[in-house]
């Protein structure tokens, strides 16, 4: 906020930019302009100040008053955005090392050298929580910055009686029209805005969402309707993305671009000439993995090809580039637990990079961070916060980009909640979670138990403490339940006159066996030895009434 009793002082000491980001990547062509990149909601700056008397600081406040008013500063004022969206990316599924006290928060089997790049440059995050463990619910939050709960998005089918032993919640399969979103939000402060890639939240073109630019309303098939995408897709994107930014920035307007990739974890999903770079890097440890390193490459290329042109047209220094992706990978997620479709943190734990003027190069924050919190920095940073919706549950990230030893994130309530009644690929069927401090509680309808973790000692989520922490189990429940019942969420219920083993025993034949189905991730009939390695924790999570052993129906998962 303008401080009107500095008037009572000859000279005003203003920030004029970040002095990590200039080191991080050179000194910037508008070096000598600085005054035209100050804006007044940037925070101070350390090592480059100017010293103005008091009638020039009011010329420049009243400036900048009347930009912030009437949202028509030019596009010097206002950062560009660059959000990339990777397809199922789990929290070891990049060459960074994410946290640094872990050292399997990285992967020795996928290379990612731009990702490596973003670190370096910018802040890493090691406690950041997709929206969901699928890939519809997450991209709706990253649109909008509502959960998936709130926006009745909680899953990428239909719901409903899908002849299990709960009944699911129906699931609202397109985005509603009457719900903000961040494209909108920033075209109110002028802002050119695309997106290019995979839409996935319904049928109604990117358009009447805000978007200027897109491919249209694309699925995991792509625009083409193709059922191998990739490699195409992956480089097509980028290179839309990279004209779009031309445009915008021959315009001297600022953009916001969505690049969301699709999926792919095989060799026609990558370029060949990337797969064989794949063979003499040695990547991967069998041909499944290694296709999906090819696809991880292609991918991280064209990363590269983005943060050139950014460097090419010197709009680097002002623009943040965001890079996260929707859920966890449907294989091995390091020292995690779980992967895609389920709330082990496997599924929704995954890597999240910024990059951008206020960030101090090679940073890293363990700040508890949720993809709620995305739209809320955007908006923040671009100046338009004041128009968010109250059902926002999110908060920015200034502070924590400024400072992330001690940064905070402003939201309305420090915990944070996922929400899954679904039947998918973990065998605890239906679920909801919420984490708090270091505690994790997982509550499972079926049955109505709880799991509870303490984060902070068990990354794995390998020692279930509610039965000696029952006190904690009731606090967190309670807050998990009141959260649920304040935006109406949708709950799975007991079929009429059923009972849950009934309504499973009826459906036995067609069921598929919940070892294989929670042990083979990625769903390609088979298991690999990474994937049998999970299975005495699965075992242990399938023994429902802990006692020790388990019977036919609970291997069954009934």
């Amino acid at each position: 906020m303008l401080n009107t009793r500095s008037t009572r002082v000859a000279y005003f000491t203003l920030p004029l930019g970040d002095s990590g980001s200039q080191a991080r990547r050179g000194p910037s062509p508008a070096e000598g302009t600085d005054a035209k990149r100050w804006s007044a909601s940037d925070p101070p700056a350390s090592g480059r100040v100017k010293t103005i008397n008091a009638t020039k600081a009011f010329q420049v406040i009243a400036i900048v008053t009347s930009c912030i008013t009437a949202s028509l500063c030019p596009a010097a004022e206002r950062p560009n955005f660059v959000f990339i969206q990777g397809e199922g990316q789990g929290w070891a599924s990049t060459s960074v090392q994410l946290d640094p006290n872990e050292p399997e928060s990285k992967s020795h089997s996928f290379s990612t050298p731009n990702l490596e790049r973003l670190a370096t440059e910018g802040m890493r995050f090691s406690n950041y929580y997709a929206p969901s463990p699928r890939c519809t619910p997450s991209r709706a939050t990253y649109f909008t910055g509502i959960s998936p709960a709130r926006l009745g998005m909680t899953f990428t089918g239909a719901g409903g009686d899908t002849g299990q032993a709960l009944i699911e919640p129906r699931v609202v399969s397109e985005l509603p029209q009457d719900v903000t979103t961040v494209a909108e939000l920033l075209k109110t402060a002028g802002y050119a805005t695309a997106h290019f890639g995979k839409w996935h939240v319904g049928k109604t073109d990117p358009r009447v969402h805000g978007f200027d630019e897109s491919d249209g309303a694309t699925s995991n098939s792509g625009p083409e309707n193709s059922r191998n995408p990739n490699p195409k897709q992956a480089y097509g994107c980028a290179e839309r993305g990279i004209a779009f930014i031309k445009r915008s920035a021959a315009a001297n307007k600022p953009f916001y671009v969505q690049l969301s990739h699709y999926g792919g974890r095989s060799q026609t999903d990558a370029k060949p000439e990337t797969f064989e770079k794949v063979l003499q890097l040695g990547l991967g440890r069998d041909e499944r993995n290694m296709g999906a390193a090819a696809v991880v490459l292609d991918m991280d290329i064209t990363i590269g090809m983005l943060l050139s042109t950014l460097d090419e047209l010197n709009i680097a220094d002002n623009t943040y580039v965001i890079y996260t992706a929707d859920h966890g990978t449907p294989g091995r997620n390091g020292p995690l637990q779980g992967g895609k479709g389920g709330l082990w943190d496997g599924g929704i734990r995954i890597p999240l990079f910024i990059r951008g003027p206020m960030v101090k190069a090679g940073s890293h924050s363990s700040v508890l961070v949720t993809g709620a919190d995305l739209v809320p920095t955007v908006t923040d940073l671009a100046g338009v916060s004041d128009k968010l919706s109250d059902q926002v549950e999110g908060g920015s990230l200034r502070q924590v980009l400024a400072d992330p030893v001690s940064g905070k994130v402003a939201r309305s309530r420090d915990e944070i909640v996922f929400h899954f009644p679904h039947y998918d690929k973990d065998p605890l069927g239906p679920v909801s979670a919420i984490i708090a401090g270091e505690y994790k509680l997982v509550r499972i309808y079926e049955g109505q138990r709880h799991l509870l973790f303490d984060l902070a000692k068990d990354l794995g989520e390998r020692n279930d403490l509610s039965g000696s922490r029952v006190d904690k189990v009731r606090e967190l429940s309670g807050k998990l339940t009141s959260y649920l019942g304040s935006i109406d969420a949708g709950l799975p219920v007991k079929r009429s006159g059923d009972t849950p083993s009934s309504s499973a025993g009826r459906n036995a034949k067609t069921r598929p066996d919940a070892i294989m189905q929670g042990l083979d991730k990625n769903n390609d009939g088979q298991l690999t030895k990474d994937e049998i390695e999970h299975l005495p924790a699965l075992l242990r999570s399938l023994d429902k009434n802990k006692d020790g052993t388990l019977s036919r129906d609970e291997a069954r998962g009934r």
